[in-house]
């Protein structure tokens, strides 16, 4: 006997029980309302009784969204990535996540996802948005791996649009700018400059920065040798990682300016302090305040905009196309996997090179043609003469 009772504002309920948790021994049941009539609470009921008959409702299914992070996705993941991969992105989970915590997860549907993504569109860029819906995807395939979802829901609405991010660099004449307020008089003004110098001069990630020794430097070579990132979280917790990928494992030849730079900065640190890290000015690895922190400061100091991090490692790659540098140079000096990441990062930055290809062709054919018909003259069109020759 199908129990549908008519709510006070005129609306349809039914709860059904759907056995035991097999965990718990506790009897799951499941409560549906909001429905305009008596016949579709009615089908509401027999579909879900059919899916439960049909192994489609799991009973863990009633868990919530806060319980499955916490005590399965976010365990199973830590032990997927890297330490530093987990702590960057642990944040992302705590703060976004929370939005289903209350919802179980068999009520997670695309529906509610979607709510979800128009509000974070709103309120984040679509790059942001993307990886978070990333995380949520991963954790919902996770769930259908252990039975306790159906479908993934954020599949079947698809992500948000990808917009390519703008790239922020400085150009030679900005780097100019700023380095002109640094004074190397000054020690720690002289360690704020050799960061920005070098990786504006190499293009490396600050994790690889941050890692190098000055055993990485061959100063007869003028070579610098990238082997290993930097995890840092304090001052006392750090150590090297493997790079991001086997691409990034590379050498990168250095310009005179810098090795002399760098001579003149091993000597001023080792009166200071004796430590093999390169970028350091006290014994300990830098960290990314720091970095960024000394970009903030001369950027004002020189009035111009300030950049990332990372927009020092864009702003070599734009260098070097101003340049007319071969994309493959820049790929390997960057360390990226593929040219596709390369062109497809840094593509937009040739913006007339198609005019000047035009430029090179202009006049490199030697053009000279008959002074008369050199082949064998048709006193009627080719195509109609060869039209009724065909004609029996």
């Amino acid at each position: 006997m199908i129990k549908v009772k008519k709510h006070p504002n005129g609306t349809y309920q039914f709860r059904v029980s759907l056995g035991f948790d097999p965990v718990t021994g506790k009897r799951i049941q499941k409560r549906m309302s909001g429905f305009k009539t008596k016949a579709e609470a009615e089908n509401a009921y027999a579909k879900l009784i059919l899916d439960n008959s049909e192994g489609a409702y799991n009973p863990n299914s009633s868990m919530t969204f806060e319980k499955f992070t916490k005590e399965f996705f976010v365990p199973w993941y830590k032990n997927q990535v890297k330490e530093s991969t987990f702590e960057n992105r642990q944040h992302t989970i705590n703060k976004h996540f929370a939005y289903f915590y209350n919802v179980s997860l068999s009520d997670i549907t695309p529906l509610i996802l979607q709510r979800w993504q128009l509000n974070a569109t709103e309120k984040y860029s679509s790059q942001y948005v993307r990886g978070i819906q990333g995380l949520l995807s991963l954790a919902f395939d996770r769930a259908i791996v252990l039975g306790l979802m159906k479908e993934n829901p954020s599949k079947i609405i698809g992500n948000v649009k990808k917009v390519k991010a703008e790239i922020n660099f400085w150009t030679k004449e900005e780097f100019e700018a700023v380095i002109s307020k640094i004074y190397l008089g000054d020690y720690f003004q002289h360690f704020q400059f050799i960061i920005i110098w070098l990786l504006f001069m190499t293009g490396m990630r600050i994790g690889e920065a941050s890692a190098l020794q000055w055993d990485d430097i061959d100063f007869e070579e003028g070579t610098l040798n990238i082997s290993k990132t930097l995890y840092y979280k304090n001052a006392s917790n750090y150590r090297f990682t493997d790079p991001k990928t086997k691409a990034s494992i590379r050498v990168i030849a250095l310009d005179s300016d810098t090795l002399s730079l760098l001579r003149d900065w091993k000597e001023a640190q080792q009166k200071q302090c004796k430590t093999n890290f390169i970028l350091s000015y006290n014994g300990i690895p830098t960290q990314k305040y720091t970095v960024s922190h000394s970009i903030k400061r001369f950027a004002k100091a020189a009035n111009i905009h300030r950049i990332k991090i990372h927009g020092l490692r864009h702003s070599h790659a734009s260098l070097l196309i101003s340049m007319g540098e071969n994309p493959l140079v820049i790929k390997d000096r960057l360390g990226h996997e593929d040219i596709q990441t390369t062109l497809g990062t840094y593509g937009h930055l040739y913006p007339n090179s198609n005019f000047q290809v035009a430029d090179r062709l202009s006049n490199i054919i030697q053009l000279k043609t008959s002074d008369d018909t050199q082949i064998e003259h048709y006193s009627s069109n080719q195509f109609m003469q060869t039209k009724f020759q065909s004609v029996p």
